[in-house]
């Protein structure tokens, strides 16, 4: 079994704070054996994860967080930027066409971005898996959701930290059955829902600190934006 992170954002995100070896750094200081750098509609960040990441004893899985119409999705495995905007269906099927696989992270909720508002649940089970835990939770229901859907409808299984700055990398992982260190093969295993998952809360007071900080640089970069 490999313990992999596959929900981490950069200082590339728009609402994230650390740069890749940081995170590499943590990653590897809490024992995990590869990780995905997912940032919004960004990739550069997750390539140079993959670049560095055996540095780290660690393998990188390139990927993304893409804003479909319909919410987030992540692409992992895929080299090239997916661009935001694209219907849920179109955004599955360009990463696919890259080799990657289609998982629909926090899918229960809406106010970050979830995807069920929008889609139907056969339009949901149509993704590669689903997360079916995510860290920054409140109540923790949206998590059960997901994992209640995902069980009735035998989609596979991941989690993630969802983690914004470095100290909360690991904190929700997915225990992935084989013994590749390679993310081909980690991503086939995946699909193949030979997974397991685990996790713990990210704690309020550091939800709502990451929460703070991303509105501080979305304003930041709205105001250098406007004055160019």
């Amino acid at each position: 079994m490999l313990a992999v992170e596959l929900h981490v954002h950069s200082s590339l995100s728009y609402d994230a704070r650390d740069p890749v070896d940081l995170i590499l750094e943590q990653a590897a200081a809490v024992g995990l054996d590869a990780i995905a750098i997912t940032d919004h509609d960004e990739i550069d960040a997750s390539l140079e994860a993959v670049e560095k990441a055996p540095d780290y004893g660690l393998v990188g899985i390139p990927g993304m967080e893409i804003s479909s119409k319909a919410g987030h999705v992540l692409g992992l495995g895929i080299t090239e930027g997916v661009p935001p905007g694209l219907p849920y269906d179109e955004t599955l099927a360009a990463i696919r066409e890259q080799g990657g696989i289609a998982v629909v992270p926090h899918p229960f909720q809406e106010s970050r971005h979830g995807v069920m508002a929008r889609i139907t649940r056969d339009e949901l089970a149509d993704a590669d898996a689903i997360e079916v835990y995510n860290s920054r939770l409140i109540t923790g229901r949206a998590n059960r959701q997901a994992e209640r859907f995902a069980r009735a409808r035998g989609v596979p299984m991941t989690a993630g930290s969802d983690a914004h700055i470095s100290e909360m990398v690991g904190q929700a992982i997915t225990q992935v059955d084989t013994d590749e260190r390679d993310f081909d093969a980690i991503l086939e295993a995946i699909a193949a829902g030979e997974t397991t998952v685990e996790g713990k809360r990210t704690p309020w007071r550091i939800s709502f600190r990451q929460a703070a900080g991303g509105v501080k640089r979305r304003m930041k970069s709205a105001v250098v934006g406007f004055f160019g």
